[in-house]
Order: C-alpha cells, then structure tokens, then sequence
C-alpha cells in the first residue's frame, strides 16, 4: 500500500514538473515574440524617420544612412495617404499586380500592427503598414508546435506505458492460468482412479457416463489452462463437429426452458483451429447468451458457409445490449453483472482474433429482444 502510494505521489511530481515546465517554456517564448515585435516596430519607427528625412533633404545633403536604413529592410510595408497606397515594399508580385488582393493585405497588416504615423510636411499625413517577419511569425508558431510534440511524447509515453501494464497483466494471468492446471491436476488424477474402483463395483452404468463425461470436461478444461500464454496448435478440423460437441455438451446441462437449436451445412468444413480452445469460445458465447436470458428463451446456433468465410451466429432472446457498448463488451474487466470479471468475452476475443486469425463482434442486439454474436473464421483452401 504504501509503495503504491509513493508510486502515486512520485507520478503526481512528475506529472506537476512537467507542466510546470512548459509553463515557462511557453511563458519564455511569449515574452521572445514582445521582444522581437518591439524590436521590429522600433525599426519601422526607423524606416518612417528614414523616409521622412530622405523626402525633406536638401539635393546636396548627405542621404546615404536613410538610403541604408529603407533598402534593408525585409518586412512587407505598405504606405497610405488618404486612404489610397502611395507605396509597397516586399510584396509578392502577384499581390502588386491585383488591386483587390493589394486591399486584402493591407487589413492583414492592420490587424498585425498598429500603423505608424508620418508627417513629413506639414499637414501632410502618410500611415506605415507593416507585417510580421518571417522570424516573427516562426516564432508565433513555435508553442503550437511544442505543445504537439508535448501531445505525441505524453501518447507515446502513455502507450510504453499501458504496453508494459498489459504486458505483466498477461504474463500474470498466464502464471495462474498454469497454476489453476497444475492445482487441478492432482485431484482429477485421484477421480480417474476413484472411476475405476467403481466399474469394478459395477457400479450404474449410466451413472459411471456422466461421471466419465464431466471427468472428460475437467480434462479438457485443465488443457485449455495449461494452454494459456504459449501458442497453441492448430489442427486441420470439421468446424461443424468440433462446435457441436461443446454445443451438446451445454445443451444437456441446462433445463428445458431454454429451447436450442443447432443449423449448419450437412457437408463437413475443414478449417485450422484448436479443438480445445475452440470449444472454450462456444462455451463461452453459449453461457453468456443463457445468463442474458435468465435461464429461459431460445439459443440458436447458425453456421454459414459464404465460400470464403465460415460464420458462427448465436443468438438469444435476452435482455441486448445497448449499440454504445458494442465495442467494449470485449474489454477485460467490461461486465454487467453483478458477479463476474468481466474476462469470458475479453479471452474469447483473443482465442478468435490472434490464435484462430478470425473476427468476432456483436453482430446485432436490440433491448429486450435479444443479441446476435458472430465468429467470422476465413476458410482453409
């Protein structure tokens, strides 16, 4: 508990810092663009003086620092008299050329700048329009882009993260996935010899069955731990059989309030697919339709053959699902019931989509009338 909470406030700190310096990043380039903008209106203050002194200057006088100072400069400038431009400098040629364009850039150079006033005889008013310099509006853009780069290293950071957290969630679960195995192990062991003792009893034959048949299962469901966390084999299979096998099985193992129903080709279909794994998605789908159920409906179970996928529709006539969960009832720990993990549909998704290479979603589902689940498998050729 205690390291968790270190853990907290050590991630507060970093989260704090780290705001607390972009903070002043952004607060250092802001006060950079004032600078720079002082400076450069300082210059067109400059440039309108230069103007001025060129224009009063007697033939004879010394005009070359005025000269310097109006040939050098690199910001777009616009001179009005009257309302009317008289003059522009370091503007595109296409702007020049169009009259209507040339009006445009100048409330662009208003809204930039408040104008510079020259009065170079009296009564005589001219205004200055200046723009920004292409320094200056680098550097306005410069915040919006670390912010970005911010963003993307925050997302990166946050998916190393989640990576790494999913991965010991899973390295975790596959340990005591083994573990629950290995812990069944030994008393399945112990039934099998307990079986034997009552053949030789001659103990019911119908009864050592079903007793075989949920020692069977157990077996099967040991296998299916052990398999958790390593790559499973796949087997070329009829999907047809191997589905209606766990379909049986669970069909037996309910009341007669639920009313089942198997359809499917009468022509076997061969596909790659891990029995036991296999049999654990149907099972799961199957149960979750009868708890959605409330132990009374009906549950079909459909397979289709399109020529180039193998489809598994469930249906039942239960309680639905609303469309804005579609998506997440596949989510570990996503449940609506009061008890559970919320992990069947979160471990059938994965049995489907990364050791089978198949597709599985919420094909449709209607409140209170009922939910359609499909399993899309490609076929073997």
């Amino acid at each position: 508990m205690q390291y968790s909470e270190r853990r907290n406030i050590t991630r507060w700190i970093i989260i704090t810092t780290s705001f607390v310096i972009v903070s002043l990043i952004l607060l250092n380039t802001y006060s950079f663009f004032q600078i720079f903008k002082n400076e450069e209106r300082h210059k067109m203050e400059l440039w309108a003086q230069a103007q001025t002194t060129l224009i009063n200057s007697d033939l004879n006088a010394d005009t070359s620092l005025p000269l310097k100072i109006i040939q050098n400069a690199r910001i777009p400038i616009v001179v009005t008299e009257n309302n009317k431009i008289i003059n522009d400098i370091n503007i595109d040629e296409d702007i020049k050329k169009d009259s209507i364009k040339l009006k445009f850039f100048l409330e662009k150079l208003k809204s930039e700048n408040d104008a510079i006033k020259m009065e170079y005889v009296p009564g005589k008013i001219q205004y200055l329009y200046y723009g920004n310099s292409s320094l200056l509006n680098k550097l306005k853009y410069y915040p919006i882009a670390l912010l970005l780069i911010i963003v993307l290293f925050g997302a990166l950071v946050y998916n190393f993260y989640r990576s790494t957290k999913m991965a010991t969630q899973n390295k975790l679960w596959a340990g005591m996935a083994k573990e629950t195995a290995h812990q069944i192990g030994t008393p399945l062991s112990s039934l099998i010899g307990w079986l034997e003792i009552m053949k030789a009893d001659n103990v019911d034959a119908t009864t050592i069955s079903e007793i075989e048949k949920d020692i069977n299962r157990l077996q099967i469901i040991t296998e299916r731990f052990s398999k958790i966390g390593s790559e499973p084999v796949l087997e070329n299979k009829d999907i047809i059989n191997e589905t209606l096998i766990s379909f049986d099985y669970l069909k037996s193992r309910f009341s007669n309030q639920i009313e089942f129903s198997f359809l499917a080709p009468s022509e076997p279909i061969i596909i790659s697919l891990n029995p036991e794994l296999h049999s654990w998605t149907i099972e799961n789908l199957m149960k979750n339709a009868i708890d959605a159920m409330k132990g009374r409906g009906k549950l079909k179970l459909a397979i289709e053959n399109d020529g180039h996928y193998i489809k598994i529709n469930i249906s039942d006539t239960g309680k639905g699902i609303p469309k804005n969960q579609f998506r997440r009832v596949f989510e570990p720990g996503f449940t609506t019931k009061k008890r559970g993990w919320g992990l069947g549909l979160s471990l059938t998704k994965r049995i489907v989509e990364e050791y089978h290479k198949g597709k599985i979603k919420v094909l449709q589902s209607e409140i209170g009338k009922g939910t359609t689940m499909q399993i899309l498998y490609k076929k073997t050729t």
